[in-house]
């Protein structure tokens, strides 16, 4: 009896070890070549760019300014005023993200017509056109063109951000489409850390090499431009939007690793039963659809979070505060090198842990934090002058405050953006996204100084209020979706947006549903013409 109940819980064990490696094998199956290979190029071409642009002001912003102070001088024989200086570099920061709103309004109708591919691909000519500009605007002897320049990379920028989660959410299996939708995060981070690599004085952190650090620019859009044309478009966008049936079911095999994707084929034509004959959803569609309702208001929330929570204030003054901290001014460019340092690595944590802990932990705790750090950095700041180890503890709240921040809030709003809606509502709810992003960015951006100025030492307050905010909103609102197909999030949402399923799936796309028998009519005349092979429906 007792030899019976051993080998029981020995074959008990062994099963249970079996599906744990066998899980653990499915896992990294889904990382086919072209799929890592699509998702770092696509991501140096796009969101690393946007890190980089994000940072790389920093560096040069006294040789910036004495290059306009030079420029004005010469034009107009006598030297600019401090705050007509001031209004110049507040403008050439904060004129990015108003590029990046033009960016994020435009990407809906370029995604729909040329699709997510061609997109990231057609946006590598904003991205040369402004390196060139800004580049060559001290050789020139014209700052315009070095705020024109940062206008166009903002609209880079605010395609790209748009473009690269969605490739990427429709490319990836529901298994690894959080790790995958990290690595936009991830190249944000490298980005960052990179502009401030490159700005250091033994490099191009000097007054007559400056323009490198724009010139750069060129480099990773380049090299996006010679790998991305071997790889395929959506799989989802081919099928749903452009009713090709052997592209998409190839684009799924280069990116699957593997010649049998009936099983996701049939996934996404169950969701093309509900929509087939669906035109793209507007803005305005969106937003007056119940069923979705909920989901876009935590979009908006998340979004705004993530620009509102303080992150970027760091970014675009990190070398004042600093300074404010007592650090030494030649000390300065290499402890912000940390900061970009600490920031990768926390990202490429958060991808490496996104699919066991989950969305909503990562993104309630990152905002938590963050109120506890900026806590403590108010303290500190407030408090530096009496005692002589404080400033050090500042540096600490801060690379913690970072660290937080890239744990969760840093990548996971463009992945929910992409987890929450269906393909037909996607671009509109992208550019949703893009839009409170960039006009938070900009908020952002062009008020910190004043707040600061206004606030002192606890300008970092109203950060932590929205932190505190942003975490009780989710701690109440946001579902789990990990390992969750897009029509189980949907149900997820169904009670709190107080529709049935059946209703949530009419209201997706009200006034465009055909009848059932017509839908039924529609999808037999496209089996009979081929666009769907024997065996997969």
């Amino acid at each position: 009896m007792l030899a019976a109940k051993i080998c029981e819980v020995e074959r008990s064990s062994n099963v249970h070890l079996c599906l744990a490696r066998g899980s653990l094998s499915d896992h990294y199956s889904n990382w086919s070549g072209s799929l890592i290979v699509a998702s770092l190029t696509g991501a140096f071409g796009s969101s690393f760019l946007y890190g980089y642009n994000l940072s790389v002001v920093n560096a040069p912003a006294v040789y910036i300014k004495k290059f306009y102070n030079e420029t004005w001088e010469r034009r107009y024989g006598f030297s600019v005023d401090e705050s007509t200086l001031t209004l110049l570099w507040s403008i050439t920061v904060s004129i990015f993200a108003i590029g990046g709103l033009v960016g994020a309004i435009i990407v809906t109708p370029i995604v729909k017509f040329f699709g997510r591919k061609c997109t990231l691909l057609l946006n590598n000519v904003f991205a040369v056109t402004a390196a060139l500009l800004m580049s060559l605007s001290l050789l020139v002897g014209s700052f315009e063109m070095l705020i024109l320049g940062r206008i166009i990379m903002g609209v880079d920028a605010g395609i790209s951000l748009s473009a690269l989660p969605m490739y990427l959410s429709e490319i990836s299996p529901k298994e690894i489409r959080g790790s995958l939708g990290q690595v936009t995060a991830i190249f944000i981070c490298v980005g960052v850390f990179t502009g401030q690599v490159l700005g250091l004085p033994e490099i191009f952190g000097q007054e007559s090499r400056w323009p490198y650090l724009f010139g750069a620019i060129i480099v990773p859009s380049l090299i996006q431009v010679v790998i991305l044309p071997f790889l395929p478009e959506s799989p989802r966008y081919l099928l749903l939007e452009k009713h090709n049936t052997s592209k998409a079911e190839k684009a799924f095999q280069t990116f699957l690793g593997k010649d049998d994707v009936s099983h996701e084929v049939e996934e996404v034509l169950a969701e093309s039963r509900v929509q087939r004959n669906t035109k793209l959803v507007s803005i305005l569609q969106l937003l007056r659809t119940r069923a979705v309702r909920w989901q876009v208001i935590t979009v908006v929330v998340t979004m705004g979070c993530y620009q509102l929570c303080g992150l970027n204030a760091i970014w675009y003054y990190t070398n004042n505060i600093f300074s404010e901290a007592g650090i030494n001014h030649e000390t300065i460019p290499y402890v912000t090198l940390s900061t970009g340092a600490v920031e990768t690595v926390a990202a490429v944590f958060s991808g490496l842990v996104i699919e066991r802990l989950g969305r909503r932990p990562l993104l309630i705790g990152g905002f938590g934090l963050m109120v506890v750090f900026f806590a403590v950095l108010t303290v500190s700041l407030t408090l530096q002058k009496t005692v002589h180890w404080l400033p050090y503890l500042s540096i600490f709240c801060i690379l913690a405050i970072i660290a937080s921040f890239c744990i969760g809030p840093g990548g996971i709003p463009f992945v929910l953006t992409g987890e929450f809606f269906q393909q037909s509502q996607r671009p509109a709810a992208f550019m949703i996204a893009g839009t409170v992003n960039w006009l938070s960015n900009f908020a952002v951006g062009l008020l910190f100084p004043f707040i600061q100025g206004g606030l002192q030492t606890y300008c970092f307050l109203v950060f932590a209020a929205i932190c505190f905010a942003g975490a009780a909103y989710l701690f109440f609102v946001l579902p789990e979706t990990k390992n969750k197909t897009f029509h189980e999030i949907s149900q997820a949402f169904a009670k709190r947006n107080k529709v049935s399923l059946e209703m949530q799936e009419m209201n997706h796309y009200p006034g465009e549903r055909k009848s059932s028998a017509e839908q039924e009519s529609t999808f037999t005349s496209s089996v009979n013409n081929g666009e769907t092979k024997k065996g997969i429906v």
